[in-house]
């Protein structure tokens, strides 16, 4: 399997080949502050290669000081990139880094003791198209 993607502005283009193992929606204190949101989405694969089609040069990773939390990011628009973890043995990609179409439905949310308080029954709030205006 092939899979293209890029980051916000476009200025850094990968593509990843082969097959991703885990698809998980963390919810860890660490992947809620990097994303802003309840959780991370992210694709995990041993046997996958990463190649920087574009903007190798305006990527940057970040380690969080005595954890095991790595960021991929543009240097450019912040956006989140694909990065490699356990000395370049798994690689690591936010799903909506991804351009193509992704088939794999997540596999499960994880570190839920971490969850935010506000991340319940999402499923039940109020749905629209487009931002909503003060009249819905």
């Amino acid at each position: 399997m092939e899979y293209l993607g890029s980051c916000l502005c476009k200025s850094v283009k990968f593509k990843i080949t082969g097959e991703f193992e885990d698809f998980y929606l963390c919810h860890c204190k660490y992947c809620r502050k990097d994303s802003g949101s309840a959780h991370a989405a992210n694709l995990f694969s041993t046997h996958a290669e990463l190649i920087w089609l574009k903007g190798k040069e305006h990527v940057k990773t970040y380690q969080l000081e005595d954890t095991n939390h790595v960021k991929g990011f543009c240097s450019i628009c912040g956006s989140a990139l694909p990065n490699l973890q356990m000395d370049g043995s798994l690689v690591v990609v936010p799903a909506g880094s991804l351009d193509s179409k992704l088939d794999k439905k997540p596999d499960g949310h994880i570190f839920m003791s971490n969850k935010a308080n506000w991340d319940e029954s999402l499923e039940n709030v109020d749905k629209y198209e487009r931002f909503p205006t003060k009249d819905k």
